[in-house]
């Protein structure tokens, strides 16, 4: 019955591969270590309140219970208890009507196994007729006993039952769990493994003492692992050994009497009496003597001994096998070293006076990169249960609240087509003269009259400034058979008090930043011709003029707006003297999107920018274009349709996080659209949204960090990685603790909803305002079919998994539109050469219904 730390070891390793076998669907049905999903999805997190019922059944009585748990700052549970007989004839009588697999416990009612033990009860309480219960939830002892150390320490996520039976449970992840749907979370396994063994996995180190125990037993050749370590069969297995050691002549002058030999005269009570330190041994000679031997004083010692060894066989047995959990568990977290606490119940544990000593002594040893903190339950199974109860209403609670904040951000079809509609009436608003100048959407022209048709050629110059960070580019475009453009380019940062200071200074360190990259490339020298991407609000008077309406992104600088952009470049490399430079043309990013992508399908007639910001432009007929003269051929439209909704159109829409947003913003009041959509903001509505659950207890155990309060620490990068199909939630946490926001898998879950249901919106809304744009262009040619190719670019489409299939899919126009994506080559860090990424769609009718075009994203 010795077992060396080799052994112990070996059984980890057998109990290991129960484990995954008893999860496995395919293997699950054949294992012995069941491995029970308990749909125990979160334990306590304090702020459970409430009045319960719990009924305990699990021995030869049961308890009912009045449980009153308290929200407070003092968590307060009271409870109060009535104990109740279960006669021998109902225990091994018939049943009425979880589905229970097999009794223990020496329960054999006829007509349970199998049987679904809720309706049994609610049946019950129906024929009895006097009074109603709604019964929340079934609850084995094991998990209650976890759920009642949860509720005061919540790194509790093991129980451990060592008393009458044996069995544990921890929390397991959901994407390990083959027999529950759903990948995301965790729930609480009942490992029920006491049936550990049960296929003949532990026969070299069961003995003849652990095989009569069985044959005599009420259910042979089942849950031999607890036969080997519970204390319903320590005390039977020490009598075996006494009766053969007395039968040896090794003990009692080899006198076997009657009441030794009589099953269940040896309790696991005397095995504990026998093994205190200082009553030990007169416990022993008190304990045999009732057992008629007349034991002597080396009697008492050698039978103190056998004591020990089987008691201490089950402690190292039991530690084996949670070793193994703690194990997983450490894996699951991907984590060195693991801290955590396990629950414990069980009159083995509590009351033998060296078990507990023993077993944890054996895990450290078995387990050395594990810090457990062992916490005794009090009332476990009982209490557990209206614990568990307590947690699924307030799980149920919060789920409500949860979902009526964020159904504010569900948009139906009806509501998606509506916004559609808007934006189309703002865009003739801001297209006529009469009504341009009080028009949300400005409908900017850019002067740009066509798109590249290939002839291009020659070197330029390029200067792109749209955000904190701004390029420099060398462009060099060859015509002919191998149309070719090679792109240099260097980045440079702008500091934020550059950005908020004045406009000289921010116009200076440019050209600061434009002469470092001539030197770089080494052409300082000749005048060459620069196109400079500005890539804010600017009413353009000629292609190469253009006024700044006001400053987005959270741009400040000083005496800029109202002025020509093109100007204070050329006054800035003035002021320099130190080259030249012709600015041939001032372009918003969006047209220099749509221009690049036209290069290569002549078909692109559309820009987009979902980055940072978030802009559209178009080719517009010129007699739609009131504001420039002539009514010939078309001009690109710069719709800078980030300000719609600043005319209150789309308040109906707005939430109220999207009002904390605009508030704190630096430019409140304007470019409402983009603050609902773009890069800029996404990250600081879920902030706010974040701060509000844990205000209110759903997150971060109600404790709000300094870093959530931090404006702008919940960068919209997070979303697209936190939202990757690819990241498991263990990642997010990783994700969540970078930015000081220690979570637990709970919050993860709901974080990456809230990042979902934010960035999805986003997508949804940007879809119904380009489906606006690609109408008008069918409308404006007469076409009841339009086939067109839109140009998009910005990190918040490009790097956001689930941005362009959200966009993609709000089908509210007719024809079909390509999306083409500029991308990025990655062979030199100032080189780059665009290439396209394409996806292609069914856009239905404008009135939703599809006109049996075939497609596919």
């Amino acid at each position: 019955m010795r077992l060396s730390d080799e052994t112990l070891i070996d059984i980890m390793t057998r109990f290991r591969k129960e484990m995954k076998n008893g999860l496995s669907r395919d293997f699950n049905p054949t294992a012995t270590v069941k491995m029970l999903p308990t749909f125990v999805r979160s334990i306590p997190d304090g702020s459970e309140k409430g009045d319960f019922i719990a009924l305990d059944l699990g021995g030869s009585s049961f308890r009912i219970l009045r449980v009153q748990v308290n929200h407070e700052k003092n968590q307060n549970v009271h409870m109060e208890s009535e104990v109740y007989d279960t006669p021998e004839n109902i225990v091994h009588g018939s049943g009425s009507q979880a589905v229970l697999i097999t009794w223990t416990k020496r329960f054999k009612a006829s007509g349970v196994e199998g049987a679904d033990v809720v309706k049994l009860l609610n049946k019950a309480i129906k024929k009895r007729g006097d009074y109603d219960a709604n019964i929340v939830a079934v609850v084995n002892d094991t998990v209650g006993t976890m759920m009642t150390c949860g509720y005061d320490d919540q790194h509790c996520e093991v129980g451990l039952i060592i008393g009458t039976g044996t069995n544990a449970c921890y929390m397991e992840e959901l994407r390990h769990i083959d027999l529950v749907e759903g990948d995301e979370g965790r729930m609480c396994i009942n490992t029920e493994w006491g049936a550990f063994g049960d296929d003949g996995s532990l026969e070299d180190i069961r003995t003849e003492f652990d095989r009569e125990i069985d044959r005599g037993s009420l259910n042979p050749g089942k849950q031999l692992f607890e036969k080997m370590v519970s204390g319903m069969y320590l005390g039977e297995l020490v009598r075996l050994i006494l009766v053969k050691m007395a039968k040896e002549g090794l003990l009692f002058e080899g006198r076997i009497t009657p009441e030794l030999l009589t099953r269940g005269k040896f309790n696991t009570s005397d095995v504990s009496a026998i093994e205190k330190n200082k009553e030990g041994l007169h416990n022993a000679k008190e304990i045999l003597t009732r057992l008629g031997v007349e034991p002597s004083d080396d009697d008492c010692v050698s039978v103190q001994h056998v004591c020990t060894i089987v008691s201490f066989r089950s402690a190292n047995l039991v530690a084996a096998t949670l070793g193994a959990i703690l194990n997983r568990l450490r894996d699951n977290k991907g984590t060195p070293r693991l801290r955590t606490t396990v629950g414990v119940d069980g009159s083995l544990y509590k009351t033998h006076p060296q078990y507990s000593r023993r077993f944890h002594k054996t895990l450290r040893r078995l387990v050395p990169d594990s810090d457990v903190r062992f916490l005794l339950s009090e009332s476990g199974s009982g209490k557990g249960a209206a614990m568990v109860t307590a947690v699924a209403y307030r799980l149920a609670e919060q789920h409500r609240q949860i979902e009526e904040t964020l159904a504010h951000f569900h948009l139906t079809k009806d509501m998606l087509l509506e916004v559609k509609k808007r934006m189309r009436a703002e865009m003739e608003l801001g297209l006529r003269k009469q009504t341009h100048n009080n028009a949300a959407v400005k409908m900017l022209p850019s002067f740009v009259r066509r798109t590249p048709d290939g002839t291009e050629n020659g070197d330029f110059l390029a200067l792109d400034l749209g955000g904190t960070n701004f390029r420099v580019l060398l462009v060099k475009i060859r015509s002919g058979k191998k149309r070719t453009v090679e792109m240099h380019n260097k980045i440079y940062a702008i500091p934020i008090e550059i950005m908020q200071g004045t406009g000289e200074e921010l116009f200076d360190h440019i050209v600061s930043c434009i002469s470092d990259f001539l030197d770089y490339m080494g052409i300082k020298g000749p005048r060459m011709p620069l196109g400079f991407t500005f890539s804010f609000p600017c009413k353009q008077t000629s292609l190469d003029a253009g006024i700044l309406i006001t400053w987005t992104k959270g741009f400040k600088a000083t005496d800029c707006v109202g002025n020509d952009v093109a100007t204070l470049l050329r006054d800035a490399i003035k002021r320099r003297e130190e080259f030249d430079l012709d600015v041939v043309a001032v372009v918003n990013d969006t047209v220099g999107t749509m221009m690049t992508c036209a290069y290569e399908e002549p078909t692109c007639e559309v820009g987009l920018i979902v980055g940072t910001g978030s802009n559209a432009c178009y080719m517009e007929e010129m007699k739609n274009v009131e504001m420039v003269e002539g009514d010939q051929g078309q001009m690109c439209i710069n719709m800078e349709w980030g300000a719609f909704g600043d005319n209150g159109c789309l308040d109906d829409i707005r939430t109220h996080y999207d009002r904390l947003v605009d508030e704190y913003s630096l430019n409140a009041g304007k470019q409402r659209y983009e603050k609902m959509i773009s890069g800029m903001y996404l990250g600081e509505i879920v902030r706010n949204i974040l701060i509000d659950f844990t205000k209110k207890g759903f997150l971060f155990r109600g404790q709000i960090s300094e870093p959530l309060k931090t404006r702008g620490i919940f960068e919209t990068k997070f979303l697209s990685q936190i939202e990757s199909d690819r990241l498991a939630l263990l990642q997010v946490r990783a994700i969540l603790q970078q930015l000081g926001l220690n979570s637990t898998c709970d919050d993860s879950i709901l974080v990456k909803t809230v990042c979902g249901v934010v960035s999805r919106r986003a997508a949804q809304l940007c879809g119904a305002g380009m489906a606006a744009v690609v109408d008008k262009i069918r409308e404006n040619r007469g076409l009841d079919r339009l086939n067109v190719t839109v140009g998009v670019d910005g990190t918040l489409y490009k790097l956001h998994p689930q941005f362009h299939p959200s966009g993609h899919t709000s089908r509210m126009s007719r024809g079909s539109t390509e999306f083409k994506s500029q991308r990025q080559s990655r062979k030199h860090p100032y080189k780059s050469t665009p290439s396209l990424k394409r996806w292609k769609t069914e856009i239905p009718r404008g009135d939703g219904t599809s006109p049996g075009h075939s497609g596919s994203w």
